[in-house]
């Protein structure tokens, strides 16, 4: 009798068994480039394109998985291999990635460029609202702005979308086809996640590529949605169930530091079970010899070539590591650094800086331009503005909204105290000339408020605080003008100070 029952359950056990399936997913994002391992988190040797191959090509074997990637495979300007190569390494995926969204980047050295390139990937490219000059989708399969990937007898339907600040951030010249557009996010988002379910599939998955807020609110606002790996704000955010939704949230990061992987059990009840990591690509994992030689020539290559050897000239050297640990939440080593040589050389009481300016830390010891490009990408020239206290003080609350994001701010000559989502005991420095002469913040003052041209013309919420307000172009582009205070001033240093305290 008790064999009997024991049969009985080891064949309704098997039942259950041959009736579940489990699929994984893989997810790198916004790599830029990023060829060479460097230095990230307090350790050299992460990513490198030889170690990202190698650990996703292993797992591409296995039938049961998927591949993603969700783009920004380049950028203009930093790292150098990218202005030396372009998009060299995106035929190495080749067999590895299943499909790739397209980042605002990935056009960035023009139309034909990227044609060209295009053309070399056995992969598709995914953005469901990116449009040719006839409003045609550009990305486009079988009729269809998204993919179905038939799975274990599981039909996984992806899709991509380009954010609704490409129109702003990807110039004319740098789309991937002349005369391109970008549709409507959200309505776009409504539309394909119906298409979508009008085929059945079994998990919807988006892989990019929009800033974190605006996938929180797709994901609110577009029901259906199992999963969406995030990109584009260069967030590293374990696997999270949405406040208020039913779709999950992974984040790995940027660069190729992390990869995403999410696990998704199928039961026999028709249930889905998602589970997930970041796994990092550190110097414990392999690398691919023969990739690992092709980019030590490529390297060679790049130092080199006249064009570029200034960029692995000395600059100077950093005596502990700058930091660019709680970028986004609070004050960080980096940012108290960079902030304090702005403020100082524009002449203003305060300075501001979205944290989305700040992409890296800086590995103590010697330094060359190009670990300070990484570090700070982008070219921003600083703007100061006159400001009433008023204002100031409602641009730092906003920043505090803005916690987690690219949107905090980084700063300088001001110092307060963070309590119920607002800044209090605001204390602005009052005598340019002396350091420590904080005095609490007045209302009614008007207080010299240098930030980026970016902050002060485009960053939401930020734009508005200070339209209309008087300001000087100072014509300073932050990046150099770090790198000429390293020049003057080395060994640098910088240490948390309490400026911004939680």
């Amino acid at each position: 009798m008790r064999r009997s029952k024991f049969l009985i359950l080891a064949v309704i056990l098997l039942s259950i068994l041959s009736f579940s399936t489990t699929i994984k997913m893989y997810h790198i994002t916004d790599y830029h480039s990023h060829a060479i391992p460097f230095y990230s988190e307090g350790q050299h040797g992460f990513g490198g394109i030889a170690r990202i191959i190698t650990y996703l090509r292993e797992k591409s074997v296995d039938e049961n998985t998927l591949i993603f990637c969700g783009g920004d495979m380049i950028n203009l300007g930093t790292p150098a291999w990218s202005d030396k190569f372009h998009a060299i390494e995106l035929p190495w995926f080749n067999n590895v990635f299943d499909a790739m969204a397209f980042g605002n980047h990935d056009s960035e050295y023009g139309a034909e460029d990227f044609t060209e390139v295009w053309k070399q990937l056995t992969y598709p490219i995914l953005g469901g609202n990116i449009l040719d000059a006839n409003g045609s989708p550009v990305f486009e399969y079988l009729g269809k702005r998204y993919l179905v990937f038939e799975v274990e007898g599981k039909r996984i339907g992806v899709f991509a979308l380009a954010g609704s600040d490409y129109d702003s951030l990807v110039k004319p010249a740098a789309r991937p086809l002349e005369g391109a557009t970008f549709g409507d996010f959200m309505g776009t988002a409504a539309e394909i996640v119906e298409e979508m379910k009008a085929e059945e599939v079994d998990l919807i998955v988006f892989i990019g590529h929009a800033e974190y807020e605006e996938t929180l609110e797709m994901a609110s606002k577009v029901e259906g949605i199992d999963l969406i790996f995030g990109t584009h704000s260069h967030l590293k955010i374990p696997l999270t169930k949405i406040d208020g939704t039913d779709t999950y949230f992974i984040s790995p990061y940027q660069y190729g530091t992390y990869a995403a992987e999410v696990v998704v059990y199928f039961g026999a009840d028709g249930k889905k079970n998602i589970s997930g990591s970041l796994i990092p690509m550190d110097s414990s994992l392999p690398e691919d010899p023969i990739i690992a030689g092709k980019v030590e020539k490529l390297k060679s290559e790049l130092e080199s070539d006249p064009a570029f050897t200034h960029l692995f000239e000395w600059i100077g050297e950093v005596e502990t590591e700058l930091s660019a640990a709680s970028v986004n939440t609070g004050e960080s080593v980096l940012g108290n650094f960079v902030m304090d040589v702005i403020r100082e050389a524009s002449g203003a009481n305060v300075a501001l800086s979205t944290s989305s300016s700040f992409r890296a830390s800086i590995a103590p010891g010697a330094t060359v331009y190009e670990d300070l490009k990484n570090a700070l990408p982008y070219v921003n020239i600083i703007y100061v503005y006159e400001v009433k206290g008023d204002t100031l003080e409602k641009l730092l609350n906003h920043s505090i909204s803005q916690s987690g994001t690219g949107f905090f701010s980084q700063v300088s000559g001001v110092r307060f105290v963070i309590s119920d989502g607002k800044a209090t005991a605001v204390e602005v420095q009052a005598d340019l000339e002396c350091p420590d002469s904080f005095e609490p913040l007045n209302l009614e003052k008007t207080y010299l408020v240098a930030t980026t041209n970016y902050q002060g013309l485009f960053a939401p919420g930020y734009k508005d605080l200070f339209a209309g307000l008087k300001y000087t172009d100072t014509g300073l582009d932050v990046q150099k003008l770090v790198k000429e205070y390293m020049q003057n001033n080395s060994p640098v240093h910088a240490a948390l100070d309490g400026r911004i305290i939680k």
